[in-house]
């Protein structure tokens, strides 16, 4: 008994062990003990007594190994167990707590009913649950039935050059890279850009699969009344009768996250052997490392059909893949379109359209037209009041890193610039005035032979202006 319970003690337990030993050892006295046990004197003597008596064991706890006075009879334990396991089974312990409360006047709390319904089987703790299995979905039977597209920033150009992000076009069927292209970030531009070259190539397939970026799809469970239920990107695929589909899970875009693994291995060490170092120079070694690429990973369909479709002479892509928003033209024939007023050459065909709504196209340029229908309109800028990166704007996490460059190459430009004077306020003027008149009398009163004292606490005041 004395062993087991020896073997049993606690890291409070083996400290009092310890200092009641030097106690009976005459080492230390019983109120220093105290003070360092956070004890009183006579429990610092009933201790001793007790390790005396039992050895080391008296100073183990009684009550370990002992029920708990409070604890919930058997009885009762089982009742609940019966109740939860028949009509609660498929509960939560918080749910079949209300419920035992609610509906059986049963008053137990949360974790008790949680620790039962583990201990019974009811219940599996979320750490214990294995993972859903992302099981392989097949490919699919055509080539340019489903295209994955996704970017993926990285060091491609490791030390060389700058960190950059490469737009990745995965034909699901064949594992073929479709289009890849070194862009500086993520953005809706470049995602124009790349399409309008896959499409120029290959036509239009069935439908792109991208993840759920802002880019692709109108985040927000509310949007606002006067938001666009569709972005950019999705309106340029939906002119063009193309879909697009957003992945639930990096898994279920399987074919071009692993092609991202590969390329961030294969392609980064190709760059390094040619020394490319900079985006441009990628871009124009890209379509020879495909076509390596293809021939080593890319496999054949298992229909050979190719379901792309060819691009139709009325859908002019450069128009297409641009910018679109919708504004009014006010009776002044002015739009308004990111801080920027343009107003409308009036003529015949214009002052008709006073009242009327037109779409405003921003080409990647920063070229602005001003359509109604088919009809570009004429303008000329009014007032412009842009700013590239408005103070405490909101910048979307893979954008980040080209908003600070760019904002950095801002500052430099302007610590180059001399810094404009402070205006004076009307105290600092005043002050001036008065050290001006002050010192003309001091030039008059030398010529008359007299040099009266200036006001020297003025003098000293304005010297810091």
């Amino acid at each position: 008994m004395n062993l087991e319970r020896n073997l049993t003690m606690s890291h409070r337990e083996l400290n009092r062990l310890e200092v009641v030993g030097r106690v009976i050892e005459r080492r230390l006295s019983q109120w220093k003990a105290a003070e360092q046990l956070n004890l009183t004197v006579r429990q610092v003597q009933r201790l001793c007594r007790n390790l005396r008596q039992h050895g080391p064991a008296g100073l183990v706890s009684r009550k370990r190994g002992r029920p708990s006075n409070r604890r919930t009879p058997a009885a009762v334990r089982e009742h609940i167990v019966e109740l939860v396991r028949s009509r609660y089974a498929d509960f939560g312990p918080t749910l079949a707590c209300e419920k035992l409360v609610e509906l059986h006047g049963v008053k137990v709390s949360i974790e008790t009913v949680r620790t039962w319904m583990i201990e019974t089987g009811l219940w599996i703790p979320r750490a214990r649950r294995s993972g859903l299995p992302h099981q392989p979905r097949d490919r699919r039977s055509c080539l340019g039935e489903l295209v994955q597209i996704d970017g993926c920033e990285h060091a491609w150009f490791e030390s060389r050059g700058p960190k950059c992000a490469l737009l990745v076009y995965v034909d699901d069927a064949t594992s073929r890279l479709m289009e890849l292209r070194f862009v500086e970030s993520e953005s809706a531009f470049n995602y124009f850009a790349s399409t309008k070259t896959y499409l120029r190539r290959y036509g239009k397939p069935v439908a792109f699969y991208s993840d759920k970026s802002s880019i692709f799809r109108v985040t927000g469970q509310r949007p606002a009344p006067n938001r666009a239920s569709i972005t950019q990107f999705g309106r340029a695929l939906a002119e063009l009768n193309i879909d697009i589909l957003c992945a639930n899970s990096p898994q279920a875009k399987g074919r071009v996250e692993r092609a991202h693994q590969t390329l961030q291995d294969r392609l980064v060490k190709e760059l390094r052997l040619r020394e490319i170092a900079t985006p441009e120079a990628g871009n124009r070694y890209l379509p020879t490392f495909m076509k390596a690429y293809n021939e080593r990973f890319a496999r054949e369909p298992l229909n050979p059909h190719d379901a792309h479709r060819a691009v139709r002479d009325d859908e002019d892509l450069d128009r297409i893949f641009t910018w679109q928003e919708e504004r009014r033209l006010t009776k002044n024939l002015a739009v308004t379109y990111k801080r920027v007023t343009y107003l409308v050459d009036p003529g015949i065909e214009t002052l008709s359209l006073r009242g009327q709504k037109c779409r405003v196209l921003e080409h990647d340029d920063g070229r602005v037209e001003i359509l109604s229908g088919d009809l570009r309109l004429p303008y000329r800028v009014f007032c412009d009041r842009t700013q590239r990166v408005p103070p405490a704007a909101v910048i979307e996490k893979k954008r980040l890193g080209a908003v600070l460059r760019h904002i950095r190459e801002q500052q430099r430009e302007r610590d180059k610039s001399p810094r404009p004077s402070r205006p004076l306020s009307l105290r600092e003027k005043r002050l001036i005035r008065l050290a001006e008149r002050q010192t003309a009398a001091l030039g008059r009163t030398a010529v008359l032979g007299r040099a009266p004292s200036p006001d020297t606490s003025t003098l000293e005041k304005t010297r810091h202006f």
